[in-house]
């Protein structure tokens, strides 16, 4: 199941993790999460971000709230909570780094 990354659906998993591990079982199940690429980002920085932390890059159809609001399909990048988190401190970074050089 893939997941947007948010703090509630992290908390769950963790509670349904240590639950699991109480009671004597396993999770053998690797979960996926989703970075979602905001429109506009300059595209030698997603690339950077595929290459660097080896997500796989998908799309979702997503309601935006903007103008229209309307259900729109957005490029997101999947893989591990680790690589992703990771994924979005560098894409704050290399944005903000960008825009300061405009």
């Amino acid at each position: 199941m893939h997941k947007i990354l948010n703090l509630e659906e992290l908390i769950t998993a963790k509670h349904f993790e240590k639950e699991n591990i109480e009671e004597g079982g396993n999770l053998n199940i690797e979960e996926l999460y989703d970075l979602i690429i905001p429109p506009g980002t300059v595209v030698s920085i997603i690339y950077d971000i595929i290459e660097e932390f080896d997500l796989e890059p998908v799309t979702r159809k997503i309601f935006v709230g903007v103008a229209n609001s309307e259900e729109r399909e957005l490029l997101t990048l999947r893989g591990p909570l680790e690589r992703v988190q990771a994924a979005e401190k560098f894409l704050h970074e290399e944005m903000k780094a960008w825009i300061e050089k405009q």
